[in-house]
């Protein structure tokens, strides 16, 4: 054994212990040294990274070594290569999904986040009919945004956990499933997140980027589309920001030999008009008979159309839109989600008659003080009201109440009459005239006629 010193500024030095063996040298690792190297700029070795992740999911590096690590992770930033060798020690902490049994090309599907984002209710049934298998793994909501896993167990009997070999079997027979994340898939995430969640580390896209791709890539699908939202209502608050994540995110995906492209898309208000629970699950249902907001269906069609691309269903977009549009209007689609819901176990007639969903005790709109054109609405607003009104989680073992939300009845670009109806708030908690008042000023109303932007902003497809 030898040891070596070496100084690393004007303020400390550093021993770097290295045990020569018979066979080959290895090198001993201290956490506290990973740090400094990456606190002081330095490029973090493939080796570095899998002592971190080994260690910290096997319980011999403490959180509050990962909590400085990631903290100097978010002002240093990482190389790609960095993010690369992050992204597959995460992978490679836990077990990963075989999906080979499954004929055909395996397509999935993740979106960071946003109010009112229903879009896996609808998207799913749209390319399962044409043919896609979507093998999907799903989250749960906190905050302000909802999550895909909540949704359908709105749906009386909805069963979020199937076991491997049901869950292959359903895609193969129906073309989609939707389950949630067991706790074999990328442990390292699962305990990253909660740090990360609690120590102001979220805010970095080396780590957004890594903690989404390694479950995306876990779960096995040969191609995934990624929709980054950005605007006030979502996690990215900016275009620039926004695409910086999804070239990053496409980057890793292309790099572990998926075919990953992205979609930025446009939350600066609401996706489609229900916020919560089962109004969300009967939007979807609506969508897919064709009576759906057209915000939800554009971006469902564009979306579907890449997708069907992916997996090799059409050869290009705008064939590949023709097919789900003709898959919207003769009800393929819509009976791929009756059939989803049944073979998890949901209450299909909930679907086909959705009156049968219950509602809110409580039920108060509000109105419109003037006449003039909507101009904004303040989609961070709305999904938190929603979150205070039962439909969501403030923390994580809040209890969510299904029938609690919003329903907007305007959006963006809509002209207004005065004492028109603007939004319907739903809960069961007596007290919601904060919330009201807070629904109520989420909207601005101009005189001028507001013109709308696209829902799809940009597409990245190859980096």
């Amino acid at each position: 054994d030898r040891s070596v010193s070496r100084g690393l500024g004007d303020v400390y030095k550093r021993q770097v212990i290295i045990n020569v063996y018979f066979k080959g040298a290895k090198l001993f690792m201290r956490m506290v040294d990973i740090i400094l190297k990456k606190r002081d700029g330095g490029h973090l070795t493939k080796e570095e990274i899998n002592f971190f992740i080994e260690g910290y999911v096997k319980g011999d590096i403490p959180d509050y070594q990962v909590s400085a690590l990631l903290m100097t992770i978010v002002y240093k930033g990482m190389e790609k290569d960095e993010i690369f060798n992050l992204t597959e020690a995460m992978i490679n902490s836990g077990e990963t999904c075989d999906l080979s049994s499954i004929p055909g090309v395996k397509v999935d599907k993740h979106s960071t986040g946003g109010v009112g984002d229903k879009t896996s209710l609808v998207l799913g049934p749209m390319v399962a009919s044409c043919g896609a298998k979507l093998a999907k793994m799903s989250g749960r909501g906190l905050g302000h945004t909802g999550g895909t896993l909540d949704k359908l167990e709105s749906i009386p009997g909805f069963n979020i956990s199937l076991s491997s070999e049901e869950f292959l079997e359903q895609v193969k027979n129906i073309g989609m499933a939707i389950i949630g994340q067991t706790g074999d898939l990328v442990p390292a995430d699962k305990k990253l997140y909660a740090l990360r969640d609690v120590t102001g580390t979220v805010d970095s896209i080396p780590l957004i980027a890594a903690s989404i791709m390694s479950k995306k890539i876990a779960s096995g699908s040969d191609t995934i589309l990624l929709d980054v939202k950005y605007g006030n209502g979502a996690f990215m608050k900016n275009l620039e920001d926004a695409r910086i994540l999804a070239k990053t995110m496409v980057e890793i995906g292309n790099f572990f030999g998926r075919d990953t492209r992205a979609e930025i898309t446009d939350m600066s208000e609401p996706l489609g008009k229900a916020i919560g629970n089962n109004l969300e699950v009967k939007e979807a249902a609506l969508t897919l008979l064709g009576k759906g907001p057209k915000d939800l269906t554009e971006l469902c069609l564009d979306s579907g159309s890449t997708m069907l691309v992916q997996a090799k269903i059409a050869s290009d977009k705008e064939r590949a839109r023709q097919m789900l549009l003709e898959h919207l209007e003769n009800g393929d689609a819509f009976e791929v989600l009756c059939k989803f819901v049944k073979a998890q176990g949901g209450d299909e007639s909930y679907i086909r008659d959705l009156s049968k969903f219950p509602i809110a005790r409580y039920k108060a709109e509000v109105r419109s003080p003037i006449a003039g054109y909507i101009s904004k609405i303040n989609a961070l607003e709305i999904g938190l009201s929603a979150m205070k009104l039962g439909a969501g989680r403030e923390k994580k073992e809040d209890r969510i109440d299904m029938s609690a939300g919003i329903l907007l009845n305007k959006k963006i670009g809509d002209a207004v009459k005065k004492d028109e109806l603007l939004a319907t708030i739903y809960t069961e908690r007596p007290n919601y005239e904060s919330v009201l008042k807070d629904v109520y000023n989420a909207f601005e109303i101009v005189n001028e006629e507001v013109g709308t932007k696209p829902i799809v902003i940009e597409t990245i497809e190859w980096i």
